[in-house]
């Protein structure tokens, strides 16, 4: 078969098992391992999630933002068990082909827009919420260019090796 007509498994099943306490949540392999369609509630920001320190950015973001009454931060939220393999399912690699929580799909847009990666998706709410991004994000060049510094600082420190990116379907 030559690499021209290979078409990957729709489901790629892994029969290796490397062992360890946390084996489970990591595979090195990419794709959906099982079929499964994430739930969508009635809000426009879906939150596919897990009470991880990572998981919990994104929440605390939303709730903010919902203190500071925007609407447009009105979020449902999906627990992703990432210690039953939630995060190999076909739904949620369709949003985070990275199978890493959180993941977050916005259906005021048409194709709902994918994003992933917690610091991904904070800033991609500070700067899509129009209304309320100055509430979030400093204007004055001084406090804005040490926000950026610190949101850099924490995106290359906290995931090195992982690519920030959003998609639109």
């Amino acid at each position: 078969m030559s690499e021209q007509n290979y078409q990957p498994p729709k489901v790629w099943e892994w029969k290796q098992n490397s062992g360890g306490a946390f084996a489970n949540i990591n595979r090195p392999v990419s794709g959906a391992t099982h079929e499964r369609v994430l739930p969508v509630g009635t809000h426009p920001l879906q939150l596919y999630s897990l009470g991880t320190p990572n998981g919990q950015k994104v929440t605390i973001m939303l709730e903010e933002l919902l203190a500071l009454g925007v609407s447009g931060a009105e979020y449902d939220a999906w627990l992703i068990r990432i210690g039953e393999g939630d995060q190999f399912s076909s739904g949620f690699v369709e949003i985070n082909p990275n199978s890493k929580i959180p993941a977050l799909s916005d259906h005021s847009t048409t194709p709902p827009t994918r994003v992933f990666e917690s610091g991904n998706i904070l800033l991609y709410l500070a700067e899509n919420l129009v209304s309320s991004c100055r509430k979030i994000l400093p204007v004055a060049p001084k406090p804005s260019i040490g926000c950026s510094g610190c949101r850099a600082r924490h995106r290359s420190s906290a995931a090195a090796s992982a690519t920030s990116i959003t998609m639109r379907q």
